[in-house]
């Protein structure tokens, strides 16, 4: 018995994953299940560009709007929740169409691995503590005493993994290194096919960024970021952090002007996009469609669309 297929629709931001995503699912009778990390979140439309009803033509769209905004939504949360919503569709015979820009997500999900547990928050500071007293350097010679592979592959300043590696050896008696090997050996939890999409000339790309920062602004953003944090949101919360939402709380605090948030809006914006490029180029499994000045969508959704649908 073969492994349940799916579509994904993937790539960096502002390249039209929305509207082909919703145009392929409406066509095959299938639905969108969205794999992004911050359209998640309740009350944040604007910033995160959940598709509005008009866009998602009719079609049921699923991971959206599931967590509220002070919640630290992570990524094993999102492979147990979007597995379900999977599962159930292919039960009825519906195509999932999974869309979205978060790499992480979308590689955790369909490779069917686990996520190593996390340790109490009392541990963990005791560790970050620990590296503060007597330095990285010091902290690797001790990481590789039982994680000498690890320790290979830190750099010294890298305290977020270095910790990490810490709280995985006392939380599962294993070193981190020995998990990541042992995962890699599990079978994929769905057979995929990942369409990534992007542009033949990057600076298309960032062009279509920085109009939709314009458009977010026009829309109504600021007003949107004011509400989140009426709301009692502080300001080091995983959705005030997201891009566009912390440089206009910063605004909003006197930190920043409002040309210099869209500006540095639209700079990390492109960062980011860069970033999710170069995630995608590692996957062999890619298929990539590049756009010239403008998304064909529609020439698209019929090159895409699976043969029995």
């Amino acid at each position: 018995m073969s492994k349940p297929k799916i579509i994904v629709i993937t790539g960096p931001t502002a390249t039209g994953k929305t509207t082909l995503g919703a145009m392929l699912a409406k066509a095959a009778g299938g639905e969108v299940v969205s794999a992004d990390s911050m359209q998640v979140y309740k009350y944040m439309d604007i910033g995160t560009a959940k598709p509005a009803a008009e866009e998602m033509l009719s079609v049921t769209h699923h991971m959206i709007d599931v967590a509220e905004p002070w919640e630290n939504y992570s990524a094993a949360r999102y492979v147990a929740d979007a597995a379900r919503c999977i599962d159930d569709l292919l039960s009825r015979g519906k195509l999932p169409v999974l869309v979205g820009g978060t790499g992480l997500y979308i590689d955790s999900l369909l490779s069917g691995r686990g996520f190593l547990a996390r340790g109490a928050p009392e541990a963990r500071a005791e560790l970050e503590a620990k590296y503060d007293d007597i330095g990285g350097e010091a902290m690797l010679q001790k990481l590789a005493g039982f994680d000498p592979e690890r320790a290979a592959k830190l750099h010294a300043n890298d305290k977020k993994r270095i910790v990490r590696a810490f709280e995985a050896y006392k939380t599962t008696e294993k070193p981190i290194s020995q998990h990541d090997r042992e995962t890699k050996e599990i079978p994929p939890r769905y057979e995929a096919v990942k369409f990534a999409l992007g542009f033949s000339d990057r600076a298309e790309l960032y062009k279509r960024i920085d109009r939709r920062v314009d458009a977010m602004m026009s829309k109504g953003l600021e007003r949107e970021v004011r509400g989140l944090l009426e709301m009692g949101l502080p300001p080091d919360c995983t959705a005030i952090q997201a891009i566009g939402y912390k440089e206009i709380s910063a605004v909003i605090r006197g930190g920043l002007s409002m040309g210099e948030a869209v500006e540095k809006i639209k700079m990390e914006s492109r960062r980011y996009a860069k970033r999710q490029l170069t995630w995608l180029r590692r996957d062999e499994t890619a298929r990539w469609i590049l756009w010239e000045a403008e998304p064909d969508i529609e020439s698209a959704v019929s090159r895409l669309l699976p043969e029995e649908a």
